[in-house]
């Protein structure tokens, strides 16, 4: 019997506590990696908000030089999110795709059935202004982030045309007499 068990020598294994550190160290790295990315993701959002922001007003201005009006489709706010229409993406501002933008964008987190974080529209032709609504997914230091982009109306403040509040929900971009709206 004694030769049987010699055949077999003993092998290095590893031993039960250096695995469970192992499995620790790739759980912390897994986590680490995981709340990196979302921070990223969040990050790019926020640009693509402004970014978008900035490129609908900038298409908005070149169509009233063209026009002597901005695109007015009758007084009630217009978006893709169902309350307050539903519309597909070109038809939120009409007229203003292709000719000024390639194409309307919507806010990457934008949720239509549930209305939030949607852009939303409304023009009488001599004034506009535009939101990104009810963004659920920034807290108040994102939305400082954007602090030129705070909508004076929807900042939770006392005065309704100034950005004087703590607790903002929409950016803006508007003409001059849009800010109030």
């Amino acid at each position: 019997m004694k030769k049987i068990f010699n055949m077999f020598p003993q092998t290095a294994g590893f031993t039960l506590i250096e695995l469970l550190v192992v499995v620790a160290i790739l759980g912390i790295l897994a986590v680490t990696a995981s709340i990196s990315v979302q921070g990223a993701i969040k990050k790019s959002r926020i640009s693509k908000r402004k970014a978008d922001l900035r490129a609908i007003e900038s298409a908005l201005e070149l169509y009233h030089i063209d026009h002597g009006s901005y695109p007015n489709p009758g007084w009630g706010w217009r978006s893709e999110c169902n309350a307050w229409g539903g519309r597909s993406p070109s038809d939120v501002i009409p007229g203003l795709s292709p000719k000024y933008l390639k194409s309307f964008p919507s806010d990457p987190h934008m949720n239509k059935s549930g209305n939030t974080a949607c852009y939303l529209y409304l023009s009488n032709g001599a004034n506009y202004k535009l939101l990104d609504h009810n963004m659920t997914d920034l807290n108040r230091s994102d939305y400082m982030k954007g602090e030129s982009l705070i909508d004076p109306a929807r900042d939770r403040g006392r005065n309704g045309c100034k950005v004087d509040g703590s607790n903002p929900y929409a950016w803006s971009v508007y003409s001059e007499g849009g800010a109030c709206w």
